[in-house]
């Protein structure tokens, strides 16, 4: 990322990791909501422009070198730096070793690769729905407002906890993944509205449970609206501006509700959601491939955050494939 707004493919030296960090081979990277928005709307570090593969936060790879004695050269990992210290869109990437998951011999590092999304979605039903809440006080109907990877992995999550979903997003295709996943009922938003289908299904009393997974002020607005008086909403699409944005406080004090917010699962103790992820991904506990349709190649990076600029091109989730993917 050269300047705001402008990624461009060079040639530049191979890191050299400090003492206590890696250095992993990568061999794919996926495109976070937070990459697009540090790229294009003003959420970058100035101090880190230039920086080979500064975003990109998502990835998989080798380890080519360490100076940590916990992680052995030649074991697959997934990284998961912290967001505004990525630099997974680069073939080798240099990071701490405590933000590292080492993974299995003949793991299936492509699959692997959706982990880190699904473990920040693990860290959001935590806030959400802990996995200890009463019986008495479980939710019954949910909304979900955004159906790209981590909105379809909130289905997922939600339909086993035996709630009734209902999901939107703008794009048809993402949708027709939610329906076959078990959504209750899809909502193509703007021609339909999620506040008002999930009001005409339960009778006008809202979702017991709101999640937003867009990014947008108007999906927040629309949260609120969908939300049944003293529900809960769950907010973990990022924000779209830097600075205040339009919130309809007014609604929300009407109506009672409890709201969380979800960021830093890099900083969780033992970085337990991401592992959890691994293990579902492997158990077969949660669906993965839908997020692995749309890939670009290292040289196309440019491309692939215009592609996630805009809703993906209809698909969950964009990824990029390293040249060390062909060894």
């Amino acid at each position: 990322m050269t300047t705001p707004g402008v990624v461009e493919v060079r040639d530049f030296p191979r890191p050299v990791p400090e003492p206590n960090q890696v250095l992993v081979e990568m061999r794919y990277a996926s495109i976070c909501g937070s990459d697009v928005h540090i790229v294009f709307d003003g959420f970058h570090d100035p101090a880190l422009l230039g920086r080979p593969g500064y975003p990109g936060h998502e990835g998989v790879g080798i380890v080519v070198r360490s100076e940590d004695s916990r992680v052995e050269v030649g074991r697959p990992v997934l990284t998961v730096p912290h967001g505004q210290r990525g630099g997974c869109f680069a073939e080798f990437q240099a990071v701490d070793a405590s933000h590292v998951i080492t993974l299995n011999e003949g793991a299936d590092l492509r699959r692997m690769l959706l982990a880190q999304q699904l473990g920040t979605t693990l860290f959001g039903m935590k806030k959400f729905l802990p996995a200890d809440t009463p019986v008495e006080r479980m939710p019954r109907t949910a909304a979900i407002i955004g159906a790209g990877s981590s909105g379809l992995f909130y289905l997922q999550h939600l339909i086993a906890r035996g709630l009734e979903v209902t999901i939107a997003d703008l794009n048809k295709d993402r949708l027709a993944v939610a329906e076959r996943l078990g959504a209750a009922r899809t909502v193509l938003e703007p021609v339909e509205s999620i506040a008002e289908t999930v009001l005409d299904t339960t009778g006008g009393v809202g979702a017991d449970l709101v999640i937003e997974a867009a990014g947008y002020d108007l999906a927040r607005a629309a949260a609120v609206e969908a939300a049944r008086v003293r529900g809960t909403i769950g907010f973990f699409g990022y924000p779209e501006s830097t600075g205040n944005s339009p919130f309809p406080v007014e609604r929300s004090f009407r109506k009672s509700l409890t709201m969380e917010w979800v960021n830093g699962t890099q900083s969780e103790g033992g970085l337990l959601s991401f592992r959890a992820a691994v293990e579902a991904i492997e158990n077969g506990t949660i669906e993965v491939d839908h997020c692995l349709e749309t890939m670009f190649d290292l040289e196309d990076t440019p491309a692939a955050l215009d592609a996630a600029r805009d809703h993906g091109l209809g698909a969950a989730k964009v990824g990029i494939v390293m040249p060390g993917s062909r060894n």
